[in-house]
């Protein structure tokens, strides 16, 4: 009997059957030495493996650090730029501050005063169209930047004695254009070498405003826009039915074309000036004539009073005695 099971098997058959069984043996060497090789390479994919995660764990240690690390120059970068940026003043209410150009814009902002809290860098300053009526002594004091002022169009009537002597050096432009403004002086306006606008204001034409012209440096442009709403009066003008008060003979006209006409309005102030003291003196010596008159007719009512009552004393009578030892002596 074959090993195989089969019947009738011949001898032939077991050399190929020891054959079969060489392979096999073969076969199962080899399987062992596969098993060893793939053990082996299990192993080192293990210490692969390991030595992966300790990379990895390496890594995930390192950016951790790196990460607290930046997470703290973040912090520290944080805090100066906090610290290092410009902190910028606070723009006061009704207006709208351009920082960039250091310009504060207030216009038609309805102000009635003159705003408070204006940042001291300002360089340009807009107050147009509002209606302030003054400007206070302080107003400009801390603004020593200041290089631009518009001021038209509002309802200034006075200024402050002081208001625009603490204007900065380098104010390049005053604008007080479209106001109310009648009188002014030169000590209102200080040393200031700004190019002025004074145009559309009721101005009353005197020897002061004369002198205020002539002094400032108003803008060419606008300079005939300066027109006296009314003037001061010659002495010889008005007459006892005219106002005083009244307009005069150079309202309505520009100042600058009366100034270079030859009218001189200093010289028709000190006119007045001294018509008035003649005035005055005669009047002061009237009033000491009628009192001299009065004084010496009182003088004489009291002399009379006097000479009456002396009369109407009673005179003295001589005795018969005396008489007779008079004439008997003789």
């Amino acid at each position: 009997m074959c090993l195989s099971g089969r019947t009738g098997c011949h001898g032939g058959d077991g050399l190929g059957l020891r054959r079969r069984l060489g392979k096999v043996l073969e076969r199962g060497g080899l399987g062992t030495k596969l098993g060893k090789e793939r053990r082996l390479e299990r192993g080192r994919a293990r210490e692969r493996g390991q030595g992966t995660r300790t990379w990895l764990g390496q890594e995930t240690r390192l950016g951790r650090d790196l990460g607290r690390g930046l997470g703290g120059w973040s912090f520290t970068l944080l805090v100066l730029l906090l610290l290092l940026s410009p902190v910028f003043p606070q723009c006061p209410d009704s207006c709208h501050c351009v920082w960039e150009s250091s310009m504060v814009l207030c216009t038609d902002a309805g102000l009635r005063e003159f705003p408070q809290g204006l940042p001291p860098d300002t360089v340009t300053l807009h107050l147009e169209r509002n209606y302030i009526r003054s400007l206070p002594e302080s107003a400009f004091r801390e603004l020593t930047h200041l290089r631009e002022l518009y001021l038209s169009h509002n309802r200034i009537d006075t200024l402050s004695s002081g208001a625009l002597r603490h204007l900065s050096s380098e104010l390049r432009l005053l604008d007080l254009s479209h106001n109310l403004l009648r009188q002014a002086s030169r000590d209102e306006f200080s040393s200031t070498r700004a190019k002025t606008r004074l145009y559309h204001n009721p101005w009353h034409c005197d020897c002061t405003l004369q002198e205020l012209m002539e002094t400032l440096n108003l803008e060419p442009e606008t300079v005939n826009g300066i027109v006296c709403e009314s003037s001061v009066r010659s002495a010889g003008e008005v007459s006892r039915w005219e106002d005083p008060g009244g307009a005069g003979e150079h309202a309505g006209q520009p100042l600058v074309k009366l100034l270079d006409s030859g009218v001189n309005f200093c010289n028709l102030q000190r006119k007045t000036t001294d018509v008035a003291m003649l005035v005055t003196m005669f009047v002061w010596f009237f009033m000491v004539i009628v009192y001299v008159v009065y004084y010496v007719r009182q003088n004489q009512a009291e002399t009379r009073r006097h000479l009456e009552y002396l009369k109407s004393l009673p005179s003295p009578r001589k005795t018969v005695t005396e008489t007779d030892t008079i004439s008997t002596g003789l």
